[in-house]
This record gives structure tokens, C-alpha cells and sequence, in this order.
């Protein structure tokens, strides 16, 4: 799901479920290299909600979120920021973030 600057706060915030946003770019690069994993671990999570953010359409959001550097992943929970994470991940760096940040909430 893209979000957007109007989208984005109600979405983090009315799900039970965590949500993880990928904060990404056309332009970039890693952005690019990462979307395939990221689309593909995002199948294969059901009790998670995946979204994405594109930096240069939602800038408002983005500045909020003090995004810094792309690609970014923030994991948040009953609307509020877990962890994030910056730069291209493999698959299972991906999927072991995860874990990191459900152990978190527990």
C-alpha cells in the first residue's frame, strides 16, 4: 500500500496490527534493489501490514518522520515508532529486523 501525507498518520494508527513503512525514492538505487524483498516478505506476513512512502510525493511525512536517509524502514505499533532501520536488506536481514522489533512489543 502507498501512503501518502494524508494517508499515513490515520493508517499507522487505526491498526492493531504493527505496520512497517519503507520510506524509499525512484531515484535510489538500493530503494529499487530492496522493493522485490520487501514486497515478498510482506506475502509472506500475515499478522504484519507493509506500506510504503515515497519521500518525494509525501515530503510533509517524511520530514516528520526524520527521514535522513533512504531506504528506511520504521516499524511502528498502535501508532508510535518501534525501530527503523536504513539502507538495502537482504531477505533474511529483513526478516531478522522483524523478529528484533516484534520482540520489542511483546
Amino acid at each position: 500500500m502507498e501512503l501518502s501525507d494524508f494517508s499515513f498518520y490515520r493508517y499507522i494508527e487505526k491498526n492493531d496490527l504493527p505496520v512497517i513503512v519503507d520510506f524509499w525514492a525512484s531515484w535510489c538505487g538500493p530503494c529499487q534493489a530492496m522493493a522485490p524483498v520487501f514486497s515478498k516478505v510482506a506475502k509472506q506476513s500475515e499478522s504484519l501490514l507493509f506500506a510504503k512512502v515515497n519521500t518525494e510525493k509525501a515530503q510533509k511525512v517524511s520530514t516528520d518522520a526524520t527521514i535522513r536517509s533512504i531506504p528506511t524502514l520504521v516499524f511502528f505499533y498502535h501508532g508510535k515508532e518501534i525501530d527503523r532501520i536504513s539502507g538495502g536488506l537482504s531477505e533474511s536481514q529483513l526478516k531478522n529486523w522483524i523478529v528484533q522489533c516484534l520482540q520489542k512489543i511483546e
